[in-house]
């Protein structure tokens, strides 16, 4: 790619690849294995691979990295809003999830402007909003109501959106090895108890696809970390939209669940969204190189 934007995008678009193939994994998972289990495991093999890469001086530079305590408070957010889903998900419809989940980008491009100062266009707001409407028109959710659980949704893109925000102040001055080993030493600690009390022993398919699952996260995350570090939040927010159509997409191929022509219409949108971004950007690069 050209420029750290364009590079931005592509990795970001990679890891909410990666994060929707992480997710079917779990879910193909937890039929038979606790979910604590899963999480604490795909941590683990997360930290291994960070050894891997930084060698035994990790345990150094995680303990005297300046930033030590925003990277805390923002694993810490991203494992309440991690929470905060799961629970709403399990009294709400998954559409309706969904929808108000993914108000994440709106509420990551407001705090962009706030927090970090940014510069939000009107091709960036245009993108954020054509990925919503597609979202809600993919995921067709009928008779939401205001409940406890949608608030916890609501809730969970709030926190979600914080967690990137904070993502792009550290991922200006920290290896994203630093901070993916900060916030997989966290996840340990919190489900370690939990993984134990309510331990499965796998079978030999279950250990590997175990293992896939955190190869797979620890690539998201790394792809994530790096992509936060090329380009705006505002400009990258629009970019998690796609997750939706890959999920649709290993819905079908997995479960051969077989998406209805809202869905394909939501695509087109949430598409189109990432397009607005692309063109915009490569008009703003020519127009500054004029």
């Amino acid at each position: 790619m050209k420029n750290s934007i364009s590079y931005g995008i592509l990795l970001t678009v990679f890891a909410y690849m990666l994060f929707t193939a992480h997710d079917s994994a779990v879910k193909l998972l937890v039929a038979s294995i606790p979910v604590w289990q899963v999480l604490f495991i795909r941590s683990c093999t997360i930290l291994a691979g960070c050894f891997v890469f930084e060698g035994p001086s990790l345990v150094q530079k995680v303990a005297r990295s300046p930033i030590i305590k925003p990277m805390i408070l923002r694993s810490v957010i991203i494992l309440i809003a991690w929470i905060s889903y799961y629970s709403a998900a399990s009294y709400l419809q998954l559409a309706e999830v969904t929808t108000l989940y993914y108000a994440a980008p709106i509420v990551g491009t407001i705090l962009a402007t706030i927090v970090l100062r940014e510069k939000v266009t009107v091709a960036r707001w245009m993108a954020v909003g054509v990925g919503f409407c597609g979202v809600v028109i993919a995921s067709n959710p009928v008779g939401l109501s205001i409940s406890w659980p949608v608030y916890l949704a609501l809730q969970a893109a709030v926190l979600w959106a914080s967690g990137m925000v904070l993502l792009r102040k550290t991922a200006l001055h920290e290896k994203s090895h630093i901070q993916m080993a900060v916030s997989n030493i966290l996840f340990i600690i919190l489900t370690a108890g939990m993984a134990i009390a309510h331990w499965h022993t796998p079978t030999p398919f279950q250990i590997v696809l175990l293992a896939l699952t955190g190869i797979i996260a620890g690539a998201g995350q790394l792809a994530l970390f790096e992509g936060m570090r090329q380009a705006p939040v505002s400009v990258l927010a629009p970019f998690e939209y796609t997750s939706l159509v890959w999920a649709f997409l290993l819905g079908y191929l997995i479960w051969g669940d077989i998406p209805g022509p809202n869905t394909f219409i939501g695509a087109v949108l949430i598409l189109s969204a990432g397009f607005i971004i692309i063109i915009s950007e490569r008009m703003k690069r020519r127009a500054a190189a004029a």
